[in-house]
């Protein structure tokens, strides 16, 4: 079987997690709703059709979901060209892929932003594949977009480490319906440590370049029998 090293993007690769929440504050302000952007930024990382509930709470009219998120969708969009990637994340891709670790992308975001984040992170040579919104029926924190990458990389769970910013991030890995995945958190994204560790990280890194620093500890080379080389 392979390796398989499965990484968020938002927070995790791009530095456009605030981006996010300013979206959507701007997006519930014309709906009429007073949301608070740090309560938008806890949510951040759920799918766009998944947040204004959790937001706004399950028992009212849902009528203007659509609306939002198209809304911020619309208003995100016009970032496209200039979402910048997070220090040595592109890096961190090529290194892992020298390993020998299949890269796979595991996102909430649909195709069209994902093609936007690819350009951003600048690293298409050792991304091995991509699930996207577009690709699973149900979105981070369940389980499908982590078994949908296994299996476009061909992995077992057990030799699968799967890094993220958010405790959306750390659920989906754990809920992945096998036992094995292991999550790495990354501060990168703003949610603090106690939260990741809470949600089932292992390890908790500050940033992408400090993970690829730590490669020979980190979960990876635990998994590839590299602790110290």
């Amino acid at each position: 079987m392979n390796r398989a090293a499965l990484f968020d993007v938002d927070g995790t690769l791009t530095d456009t997690n605030h981006l996010h929440v300013t979206c959507w504050w701007e997006a519930f302000r014309q709906a009429g709703h007073a949301v608070a952007m740090h309560d938008i930024h806890r949510v951040v990382g759920l799918p766009g059709e998944d947040l204004p509930g959790h937001l706004l709470g399950e028992g009212r009219d849902t009528s203007g979901d659509e609306r939002l998120t198209a809304a911020h969708d619309t208003l995100y969009a016009t970032w496209f060209d200039r979402l910048p990637g997070l220090d040595q994340a592109a890096e961190l891709l090529r290194e892992l892929d020298r390993r020998g670790w299949r890269v796979v992308l595991v996102t909430s975001a649909g195709d069209a932003e994902l093609t936007a984040l690819r350009g951003a992170i600048g690293a298409d040579d050792a991304i091995h594949a991509t699930a996207s919104a577009d690709d699973v029926s149900e979105g981070k924190p369940a389980p499908d977009p982590v078994v949908h990458a296994l299996a476009l990389a061909g992995a077992a769970a057990s030799d699968v480490v799967f890094v993220g910013d958010t405790v959306w991030d750390m659920t989906a890995a754990g809920r992945a319906g096998v036992v094995g995945v292991v999550g790495v958190g990354l501060l990168s994204g703003g949610i603090p440590r106690r939260d990741l560790e809470q949600a089932g990280a292992r390890a908790v890194y500050r940033h992408p370049v400090d993970l690829l620093d730590g490669l020979d500890d980190s979960p990876f080379a635990d998994l590839s029998g590299e602790v110290g080389t």
